[in-house]
């Protein structure tokens, strides 16, 4: 936590440009300004107060400055400085690395002057980074971040500096507010929040994840795309503002987890990251395809590229599905089939076959249909005359005749030689009629009389 709030006092000295030293230095002892001396004149009770107060302010040593100002506060209960003793306290407790302390020390200074910078920053600042989600924390952080919000240009700080740092001060008060509309489960409103924080401080990698978070959450498919889009920010931005590494490794996981989940697989995932690197947004037509689309545009590229593939895909489909025989009960038994293509592996018997057994899915694979050979009635047998050539492609119409789930899937049609033609070259024709090889016929040999 120390090496943190050390890494914060860096971050503050550049957001805050010098703003809340000069609004701290419009209050300190030393310097009262003309209109609080004409309300009250701050005077120190005694030359011992003044000591502490100058040595605390000397001291570099956190410890020993924190003893210095419990010293000044024992004694001295009711100073005239104590806002300005708790802006000591406010510094030391950062220097110390405890931070739900500079909290409650930046509460009383609101307790003293509302519209205090330092206070207003440093509690609309931790409140996210200690976590504190209860609904007074909630509430306090709300407060503060509005006022920052509304702050005004410290009298001594320049437009330039003030400008500056009110962009900045302005992004941690609207991620403050979406961490807690976040909180709450309110993601309408941590959306709009995190949106306006990353408009003024695009490099703002954990906001980008947050965002993403609460957009998912919302539950709303046409805005999954959006989402996504900010965990690859997340996981992806390198720069000043970056997550660190073992954080952006998660995150990076997460999304491929999230991203396959919706698009089917990682492909386009890499060019995804790379937009996301370059820019806090996505652009305004940016969509990420899901499984789905991506399978229905698939199916009618297939329905005109290869019709016969895409029926039978369909086919199996249903009849692999768990109402696969009501299916073809009620759609393909003793029903003419539009045309099909597949490879011929085998046939029953080898010779003058009865039946031909098809691999709808590849010529190495296991045959899925039977195409049980009948005559011109579409019930009497059939058999061809010859031997079938094997492993060729072939093209098909028959009727449904019976089909099993198991222990494989098989399909039976009943199949006219005459609707049987081979295909062959590139691109695929399919015009031929079912090559057979001619079987020589069985020479008979006459027995010779014995004489």
């Amino acid at each position: 936590m120390q090496h943190f709030l050390r890494r914060l006092t860096r971050i503050t000295a550049i957001a805050m440009a010098g703003v809340i030293l000069g609004s701290a230095q419009d209050s300190q002892p030393a310097q009262s300004s003309p209109a609080a001396a004409a309300e009250k004149k701050k005077q120190y009770k005694d030359q011992q107060e003044y000591t502490l107060y100058d040595s605390a302010t000397k001291e570099t040593d956190g410890n020993k400055k924190l003893t210095l100002l419990n010293t000044w506060k024992e004694k001295y209960a009711d100073s005239d400085f104590k806002k300005e003793r708790l802006q000591l306290f406010l510094t030391t407790y950062q220097q110390l690395g405890q931070p739900a302390k500079m909290v409650d020390t930046a509460k009383e200074i609101l307790a003293i002057d509302p519209k205090d910078i330092q206070a207003l920053y440093w509690i609309t600042f931790l409140t996210p980074t200690l976590g504190t989600a209860s609904a007074d924390a909630l509430d306090t952080a709300d407060k503060a971040a509005n006022g920052l919000l509304n702050a005004e240009k410290p009298a001594n700080v320049k437009d330039e500096d003030w400008t500056k740092a009110k962009s900045q001060t302005d992004a941690v008060a609207y991620t403050t507010l979406g961490w807690t509309a976040m909180q709450r489960k309110n993601a309408d409103v941590a959306e709009q929040n995190f949106k306006k924080s990353l408009t003024v401080n695009p490099s703002a990698a954990q906001v980008s994840y947050w965002l993403g978070m609460v957009i998912l959450s919302e539950k709303k498919p046409e805005k999954q795309s959006e989402a996504i889009f900010d965990f690859a920010r997340a996981a992806a931005y390198d720069g000043q503002g970056a997550l660190t590494p073992d954080g952006r490794q998660k995150i990076d996981t997460y999304l491929t987890k999230v991203y396959n989940a919706l698009h089917g697989d990682s492909s386009g995932l890499a060019e995804l990251k790379a937009l996301a690197k370059a820019s806090p947004t996505p652009p305004a037509d940016f969509k990420i395809k899901t499984a789905a689309e991506i399978a229905a545009e698939k199916e009618e590229e297939l329905k005109k590229t290869n019709p016969e593939l895409a029926l039978w895909l369909n086919v199996k489909g249903q009849l692999l599905s768990p109402d696969g025989q009501t299916y073809f009960d009620s759609s393909m038994k003793g029903a003419a089939v539009p045309k099909l293509r597949g490879w011929l592996i085998s046939a029953k018997p080898p010779v003058k076959s009865k039946e031909l057994l098809i691999s709808m899915d590849g010529k190495d694979q296991t045959p899925n249909v039977t195409l049980k050979l009948v005559g011109a009635d579409g019930t009497t047998a059939a058999p061809l005359t010859g031997k079938p050539v094997v492993g060729g492609q072939i093209e098909f119409e028959g009727i449904g005749d019976s089909f099993a789930k198991d222990p494989a899937l098989m399909v039976t049609f009943a199949v006219e030689k005459a609707k049987i033609t081979a295909c062959s070259g590139d691109p695929l024709v399919c015009s031929g009629p079912l090559k057979e090889e001619k079987v020589a016929a069985p020479v008979h040999h006459t027995a010779k009389k014995k004489s």
